[in-house]
């Protein structure tokens, strides 16, 4: 319901402020006399080049997934392994014992533990198609020893709001439209959102912990938070005293070895199992291929509406406008451009991608802008939608400090993404 109000929207306001363009130029000569405004021939043109970027846009859309087919295909293909190979098992077992310990009020040897652990792991690798129906149960099996089951329990919140802070290891879908938007080097985002949305989570962790009384200064959550936090720290402080040149170089080389060094471990996994690595990476690439065709109606939808909204002159006045607003406080404000992506990726997750895509076609996939803004989708998540759909699933009407505990990881993201954007490509 949010997107087709959204959707609604960037026609609606394209059509109010061309019209109030095309009406500047008509009466110019007041206008530039009275508040100094100038009307010129592009605002007489405005609406000519609003039907012109829905046939522009239409036929990017369509690009974008002739590309996003091969990069689903290959990358759908080796998840699978890892998802058949026991990868998400592996992780769960890894990080069981810290996990257990952030559900105080969840009984012991509870089959949610399982469910969520299995849910985050899945989100983590990016296997969005088996973490949705994961959490799903998780939320079923969480509300059966939920004492009272239209409001949310304690265990609910804790998982939605890490849940909706979009810790991901592995950026697939994001690498992919880098690559179809011509970037020279796809994967050159991988570190820094791995930094952003570690940064988004802890925040979504610290804020139900306080509320929730869970005790952080655990010797297991320590050891396992500080040992995080070392490798994070110690990414930053060594990239700090690099070079912006060799800060790209450093990015390139560590994300690429992280990449191919995931496939090999599956790989090894998966021969470990004796499992049948060349079907079982076709059966996962079939997916890869129906994701990426299913996805062209949505992506033109969004692009030609998002396409409309920057040709009419909206877009342009909004930034300006944010523009304004940081030069009082900021002596660069080029992170503004990428905002956008920022503001509407709580609320829809087609709109920020088509906003992530937008700004790559308009500034260039390897711009600033157009990095910041894969950075942005890659460390927040859709928190509006996530959690109707997970309480919309077990009919929970009080949602208590869920949306408050999501958006302040989600603000967090974004103020990590910034930063981490000025550090590495800035």
């Amino acid at each position: 319901m949010v997107l087709n109000y959204l959707w609604l929207a960037f026609f609606i306001i394209a059509f109010f402020v061309a019209a109030i363009r095309v009406t500047g130029y008509f009466f110019r000569d007041y206008f530039a006399q009275t508040i100094g405004i100038i009307f010129d021939q592009a605002d007489l043109n405005v609406f000519q080049a609003m039907v012109d970027s829905t046939f522009k846009m239409a036929e990017s859309s369509v690009t974008i997934c002739i590309y996003l087919i091969g990069v689903m295909t290959l990358w759908l293909g080796v998840m699978k392994i890892g998802e058949k190979a026991g990868a998400i098992a592996l992780l769960s077992k890894w990080i069981s014992p810290f996990f257990v310990r952030l559900f105080p009020d969840l009984p012991k040897n509870h089959p949610a533990f399982g469910s969520m652990l299995m849910n985050f792991s899945a989100n983590m690798l990016g296997l969005d198609n088996a973490a949705t129906p994961l959490g799903l149960k998780a939320m079923k099996e969480l509300q059966d020893v939920n004492p009272d089951k239209s409001s949310a329990s304690n265990p609910m919140i804790m998982f939605l709001v890490l849940n909706t802070s979009g810790l991901t290891i592995i950026p697939i879908s994001i690498m992919a439209f880098r690559a179809a938007n011509g970037a020279a080097n796809p994967s050159d985002i991988f570190i820094p959102i791995l930094i952003a949305t570690y940064f988004s989570t802890i925040a979504g962790l610290i804020v139900v912990s306080v509320i929730q009384k869970i005790n952080l200064l655990n010797k297991v959550i320590l050891l396992f938070l500080g040992a995080i936090s070392a490798i994070i720290a110690g990414i930053i402080t060594f990239m700090a005293h690099l070079s912006a040149i060799q800060i790209e170089k450093a990015s390139s080389f560590g994300g690429n070895l992280i990449l191919f060094l995931v496939i090999i471990v599956f790989l090894f996994l998966g021969l470990r199992k004796k499992t049948n690595l060349y079907e079982t990476f076709i059966e996962g690439a079939k997916e890869g291929f129906e994701v990426a065709v299913k996805i062209i109606p949505y992506l033109v939808a969004m692009l030609v509406a998002i396409g409309v909204f920057r040709a009419s002159g909206a877009m342009d006045m909004i930034i300006g406008a944010l523009g304004k607003f940081f030069s009082l406080f900021l002596n660069n404000t080029d992170f503004v451009d990428a905002l956008p992506t920022a503001f509407m990726k709580p609320l829809s997750g087609s709109g920020a991608r088509g906003m992530m895509l937008e700004a790559m076609q308009t500034y260039g996939a390897d711009s600033f802008a157009g990095r910041l803004s894969c950075i942005f989708q890659g460390s927040t998540e859709t928190t509006f939608y996530t959690i109707a759909v997970y309480y919309g699933a077990v009919n929970i009407r009080k949602t208590r400090y869920t949306v408050t505990g999501g958006l302040l990881a989600d603000l967090t993201g974004v103020i990590a993404a910034i930063f981490v954007a000025y550090l590495f490509f800035h």
